[in-house]
This record gives C-alpha cells, sequence and structure tokens, in this order.
C-alpha cells in the first residue's frame, strides 16, 4: 500500500524552505495574475462559441459555470490557508488521499494546463490572423492551419508560445510586471466594449432566449466552463508569495469578483447587439461592433484581444512549469524539470520544456479539440478538490483555517454535482481521450514514478516520514 503514502505539511514545508525561488509575490499580483489567466480566450473567443449553442441564454450558461467555479474558488480558498504549498491541487491531494491519487491528480493537472496553453495560443493565433485580414494582409494556410484544418502548422500559435516561454525563464518578478500592465489594458479593452455596445442592444435580439432549450444552455456551459479556468493557477505561485496563508486566498476572491462582472456584463451585450446566428466565433466580440457599424471600436477590441490573451498564455505556462517542478521535486518525474535556474531564479530548463511541448499541442491540434480536453481536465480536479475538502475536515479536524469554507460538506456535494454534470455535457469521443491519457499517466507512474518516488525511498532507509501535520 505504499502507492497511497501520504506526505505532510511539514514535508512540503521543507521543500518549500529548499527552494531556490524568490517569494516577490502580493495578493495584488495574485489576483492579477488569475485574471490575466482567467480573463482571455474564454471571454474573446468561448463567448462566441457559446452563444451559437445556446443562443441568449448563454446568459445563463455563464451562470452556470460561474456557480459551479464560485463554489470550486471557495474549496481552493480553504486549502490554500491550510497548506501554503506550491502544486495545487496535486500537493493538496498528495495530503488527504496519498501518492498514487496524487499522481492521477497531477497528470490531469499537465493536460488541464498544457491544453490550457495550447488553446489560448491557438485562439491568440485566429485573432492575429483576423486583425491581419481586415487590413487586407493574407497569410497563406500551410502556416496559419493545423494539419487537420489542411495547414502545416500553426505559425502564430508556436511563435507567441516561444516569445512567452522567453519571458518567463527571465524570471517572476518580470513576468508579473509585464501580466499587471496587461491586464490593466485588457479590463479597459473589455470595458470600452460593454460601454460601446450597451447603446446599441436590440430587445429582439434576445429572442428565441433558449433557440435549443436547456440542452444548448447546458452544452454551452460545459464550452464557456472554459472561461473561468484559471483562478486556480494562483494556488501554484504559493512559494513565490510573501505571505500566502493570507495572498493567496484573498488572491482567488479578488479574482473570482471581478471575473463574474466581466463576464456576464459581455455576454449580456454580446446578444443584444447581434443576433446570436450571426457571431463570429472566432471573432466575437471585435465582430460584433464591427456589425453596428464601430469599426473604429473593432479594430481596437481586437487589439486588445489579441494582447491580451497574451497574459493568459503567460499565466497558464506559469502554472504548468511550477506543476512539474513540485512533482519533480517528489521524484514522481525526472529531476531535471525541478532544477532552478541560478541567475534567473525560475525552473529555467523545465519552462523551456514546457513551452516546446505547448508549441506542438498549438500548432498541430485544432482548437476545438484543445478546450474540451481542457475542460474535462479541470472538472476532474475540481472533483477531486471537493471531496479533499470533506476528507480533510475529518481527518485534519484540528488544523489551522485562516479560511474556512461555509456550507462543507453540503457546498462541497453540490460542486461535485455541478461539475459532474457539465462532464456528462461533454463530447464521448472527449472521454475518450481523457480515459487514454489517464491510462498513459499510471503506466508512467508504475513505471517511473513509484521507483523514483522521494517519501517511498526515505522510508526504504529507514528515514522517519510522520503522517502528522
Amino acid at each position: 500500500m505504499e502507492i497511497f503514502r501520504k506526505k505532510t505539511v511539514s514535508n512540503f514545508r521543507s521543500d518549500a524552505n529548499k527552494s531556490a525561488l524568490k517569494k516577490r509575490l502580493t495578493s495584488f499580483d495574485l489576483a492579477a495574475v488569475g485574471i490575466g489567466c482567467v480573463v482571455g480566450t474564454g471571454i474573446f473567443v468561448a463567448t462566441g462559441q457559446g452563444a451559437k449553442i445556446a443562443g441568449p441564454a448563454v446568459i445563463i450558461s455563464f451562470l452556470v459555470a460561474a456557480i459551479t467555479s464560485g463554489l470550486c474558488s471557495l474549496t481552493y480558498s480553504e486549502l490554500t490557508s491550510m497548506f501554503p504549498v506550491s502544486g495545487s491541487t496535486y500537493s493538496y491531494s498528495y495530503i488527504a488521499f496519498g501518492e498514487i491519487v496524487a499522481w492521477i491528480i497531477g497528470w490531469d493537472l499537465m493536460l488541464e494546463y498544457l491544453v490550457a496553453a495550447a488553446a489560448v495560443a491557438s485562439a491568440w493565433s485566429g485573432t492575429f490572423v483576423g486583425i491581419l485580414s481586415n487590413f487586407g494582409i493574407k497569410l497563406p494556410n500551410a502556416i496559419i492551419k493545423t494539419p487537420m484544418l489542411g495547414g502545416i502548422v500553426d505559425l502564430p500559435a508556436v511563435l507567441i508560445t516561444l516569445a512567452v516561454t522567453l519571458l518567463l525563464y527571465k524570471g517572476v518578478s518580470e513576468s508579473a510586471k509585464v501580466n499587471n500592465l496587461i491586464v490593466g489594458l485588457k479590463i479597459v479593452i473589455i470595458l470600452l466594449f460593454v460601454f460601446f455596445g450597451m447603446t446599441h442592444i436590440k430587445v429582439v435580439n434576445y429572442h428565441p432566449f433558449a433557440p435549443y432549450g436547456v440542452s444548448g444552455v447546458m452544452s454551452a456551459a460545459s464550452i464557456i466552463f472554459f472561461s473561468f479556468i484559471g483562478f486556480d493557477a494562483i494556488a501554484t505561485a504559493v512559494e513565490e508569495t510573501k505571505k500566502p496563508e493570507r495572498d493567496v486566498p484573498r488572491g482567488i476572491m479578488i479574482c473570482f469578483g471581478v471575473v463574474v462582472v466581466l463576464y456576464m456584463s459581455v455576454a449580456l451585450v454580446l446578444t443584444g447587439i447581434i443576433p446570436f446566428n450571426k457571431i463570429d466565433i472566432n471573432n466575437a466580440l471585435p465582430g460584433a461592433l464591427s456589425y453596428i457599424g464601430i469599426s473604429w471600436g473593432s479594430a481596437l477590441v481586437g487589439v486588445g484581444a489579441v494582447i491580451g490573451m497574451i497574459s493568459t498564455l503567460l499565466v497558464v505556462l506559469y502554472g504548468q512549469v511550477r506543476i512539474f517542478m513540485v512533482m519533480s521535486r517528489d521524484g514522481l518525474l525526472p529531476k531535471v524539470f525541478s532544477h532552478v535556474n541560478e541567475k534567473h531564479g525560475t525552473p529555467g530548463l523545465c519552462t523551456v520544456i514546457t513551452g516546446v511541448l505547448i508549441c506542438v499541442l498549438a500548432g498541430v491540434v485544432p482548437l476545438n479539440i484543445i478546450m474540451e480536453l481542457c475542460n474535462i481536465g479541470t472538472l476532474f480536479a475540481f472533483i477531486l478538490v471537493s471531496l479533499g475538502i470533506m476528507v480533510l475536515r475529518k481527518t485534519m479536524p484540528d488544523i489551522e483555517r485562516k479560511f474556512k469554507c461555509p456550507g462543507v460538506p453540503f457546498t462541497s456535494i453540490l460542486t461535485i454535482i455541478f461539475c459532474v454534470y457539465l462532464m456528462l455535457g461533454l463530447k464521448p469521443a472527449t472521454w475518450l481521450r481523457f480515459i487514454i491519457w489517464l491510462v498513459l499517466g499510471l503506466v508512467i507512474y508504475f513505471l517511473y514514478g513509484v521507483k523514483h518516488s522521494i517519501i517511498r525511498n526515505n522510508k526504504a532507509n529507514g528515514e522517519n516520514i510522520s503522517n502528522d501535520i
């Protein structure tokens, strides 16, 4: 039963104390990290895709996705206040359930972050190419489309990923400054869209409100859920946060509050100014402004979308690198993933490897497939987080919780129900790909991870690793 052996809080804190990562981030930086990740491809791309499926009722789809993510954010806030350690759900699962479950969720997080980053890069490419076409610049399909769509490689997606990888390699402080700047610009652009659009809303565009019924609303919610993915990336930055017990929960809640207001406003305005069946899913917001005759506003929002999605890519790539780093530090992945560059204070080689993997995904896999894989992986992670809260309330009742999720176990049970419901709305092919990914992960764990596990080897060497907190 060694595969169920648990790490303790003291184990993680000991690892963190040995870390060469620099503690520079505040709650404001963390909130900006979350907003930078969440407000990006979702609001600029997934909004249009959801509206095509649900019609004006996409507003309800956003509400369902927001409730699900809001419940999850409460559980994340409690866990981060209990365990100020990097690794997000992976670390929490290691404490609550043991190594094999931690590996499964860590492997699942790899899927979430890798495909999320690839999705952002792919969406960025589509928006960028759309802007160029507006200026009469037509790029050949061979370098802007994936092989499954008749091209060779999505070159713009590859190039933007390489640029962001280089920025992250340089350091978290520099990356945070760039992210904060882009987040501010992105929020201004979205507010401009709402301001321009609200005076052109036509009530007739809200009819029929739900043309495809409840099934359309829930199917759209399963896709739109992608729009809320990212606040959990805040939890991966614990080791680089000045006061993690206070700043991480605060950063999560600020992020979620801002995101919900922005998303609901955009969905209401978008479906009010243009008939849902005329929305350009690859260029939703700029296309809507162009439809009502505000061409200069369309160009401005388009440029803002291109710039704004860069911060989303930056944060998602950042989160993936930190997941790799923590799993490597536990011996479940090769040590190369946890080596910290002395000059920049970042996991440099890991950052480069991650960037290359994302380049491959973004360059050859279509956006719709990437988004659905990301959704199912994230929903699965949220289910385990909700289970973890209930388990830890029983097994660790006395540990200090600087933030306590209200309504447990009912909040956790409700979160699980919402997540399962949204997962059931995804295509069978997505489920098949997800299962294949999990099986592949288990094979890698039993061939490599179980033999190199630090806590397993420490036990074999006679070192005492207590399960006490």
